[in-house]
């Protein structure tokens, strides 16, 4: 049995995970950076150890270390969480190894899918519609173009070991075709090491639409229904939501039926997301599967009430699941903000910086996965995703005018984010009334990027010049008390008391 989480990751995942595991009566393990050792995660873990400097391959990627740590720490299991080493099948087989449960599929099944030629070639084996395309595309001009002529144009170049829009080139005409594959696959060369390009018909204006699935080590496997994942930028997700308001009931249990055939395929246990494109007409066709816990897991845990964390380790410790595909049901809608420390107005430019103020929203049905705090510095090391705001309501109309009022309520200072733009999001016509597909952010971005309203712009500022104000009075207060800094007593308390693992 699992009686200690080593937990490999950081930011506002570690912190969901480490909230199961508590749940759960499972010790938990933080692992830290340099510049994380005053991060939430650390903070809120039964344990914490550091793993080496900021850059994320000296720490976060450092398998020998965090394999290391995990047997100094007496832990039994280690969580990947999302990103980083997720999807790494060499480290899931080393956590094994080393005689530790790795909270994920097996290796084969990592590998199976992270290859994106290999799991069309299963797909078809398994029945699954794919995307019209070739094999792994070589450097001969003519046969490229005799391939692409053949699938037809506008067609996407993809890298086979790529994920997050890295290596991928959309070609609408035969004389831009071998340039762009020169360019995808240099650049999926430098970002996944390897220049293995394939050609996938694109489809226009499709949806994103994915399966949520979880598989044990007993041969079960179901779905949690799908998750609507359309509004896109540079190919990443920013909003969220279930169900979707564009999948009829007749589609969405003929992509359910084929998403578990999918996980069959590689006998996969854990939870896992098979992603499709889905086009006008309502055809669907095989993307990619995430071997991993998702981004915007919560919103399918809002609606169907399962903590897709316990789950994990409840499947990782051998336990059956204990439902049926009859016993899942829905409940409502919801919808998922990503929060990201960016600038808009800067062409969505990562920020660093201090959070000056911070006011999460509240209220009934409004949830916040997050990890900052007042005080907390943002570094230029990771992902600037700072934090999920996740609503739910009991049909879309109401969920989204709850996550309007949610974005409204949510104020952070001190570091430039994406929660105006997101608020312009919820009140754009075609979010509003659910007609929106992957193409929605371009075909909207003369109303999403209009500046800054005044009413927020003026808010804002009475915070920061509140919170100047009571600083003074706290600075007033520490020279009377001949105080010569006013320094954190907790950060202070948990250098001396939690964060040292000695």
């Amino acid at each position: 049995m699992i009686r200690k989480i080593l937990v490999a990751n950081r930011g506002e995942i570690a912190v969901r995970i480490i909230r199961s595991c508590r749940e759960s009566g499972i010790k938990s393990v933080a692992i830290y950076s340099q510049p994380d050792r005053t991060s939430m995660h650390v903070r809120y873990a039964d344990e914490a150890w550091p793993v080496g400097p900021g850059p994320s391959g000296q720490s976060y990627l450092n398998i020998p270390k965090i394999l290391e740590t995990a047997k100094q720490s007496g832990a039994d299991a280690i969580h990947p969480g999302y990103g980083f080493l997720s999807e790494n099948s060499d480290f899931a087989h080393q956590v094994r190894e080393a005689g530790l449960i790795f909270i994920g599929p097996e290796a084969e099944a990592i590998n199976a899918m992270g290859d994106k030629m290999r799991a069309r070639a299963l797909m078809i084996k398994a029945g699954v519609p794919v995307v019209p395309g070739s094999g792994k595309l070589t450097n001969d001009d003519s046969k490229n173009l005799k391939i692409a002529t053949d699938i037809g144009f506008p067609v996407m170049i993809k890298a086979s070991a790529g994920g997050g829009g890295k290596g991928m080139r959309l070609v609408e005409k035969p004389e831009e075709l071998n340039s762009s594959i020169r360019r995808a696959k240099s650049e999926a060369l430098n970002a996944f090491g390897d220049d293995s390009v394939y050609m996938e018909k694109y489809l226009k204006s499709p949806h994103h639409i994915e399966v949520q699935i979880l598989g044990d080590t007993h041969g079960n496997i179901v779905h949690l229904f799908e998750r609507e994942c359309s509004v896109q930028r540079r190919h990443q997700k920013i909003v969220e939501e279930t169900p979707s308001p564009f999948i009829p009931e007749k589609i969405r249990k003929k992509m359910t039926d084929r998403a578990i055939a999918a996980a069959a395929s590689v006998n996969y246990t854990g939870a896992g997301t098979v992603e499709f494109l889905v086009d006008a007409d309502m055809n669907f066709y095989f993307l990619e599967m995430n071997t991993r816990l998702q981004v915007e897991h919560p919103i399918t845990e809002r609606t169907t009430g399962i903590d897709l964390v316990k789950a994990q380790i409840k499947i990782a410790n051998g336990e059956p699941l204990p439902w049926k595909q009859k016993d899942i049901g829905k409940s409502g809608h919801a919808i998922e903000c990503r929060i990201y420390a960016e600038d808009p107005e800067r062409n969505f430019m990562p920020g660093a910086g201090t959070v000056l103020h911070i006011t999460e929203p509240l209220g009934l049905g409004v949830r916040t996965d997050g990890y900052i705090y007042e005080g907390y510095e943002i570094t230029v090391y990771y992902d600037p995703l700072i934090s999920k705001l996740i609503v739910w309501a009991q049909n879309r109309e109401e969920a989204v005018q709850r996550m309007k009022r949610a974005l409204y309520e949510y104020k952070i200072t001190g570091v430039k984010t994406n929660i105006q733009f997101l608020e312009r999001i919820m009140n754009t016509p075609d979010f509003v009334q659910g007609k929106y597909d992957t193409h929605f952010i371009a075909n909207n971005e003369e109303f999403l990027m209009k500046g800054e309203d005044c009413k927020y712009t003026c808010e804002d500022l009475a915070m920061i010049m509140a919170y100047v104000e009571h600083q003074s009075h706290v600075d007033k207060r520490l020279r009377f008390n001949n105080v010569q800094s006013s320094k954190s007593n907790w950060k202070e308390y948990g250098r001396l008391h939690h964060f040292n693992p000695f």
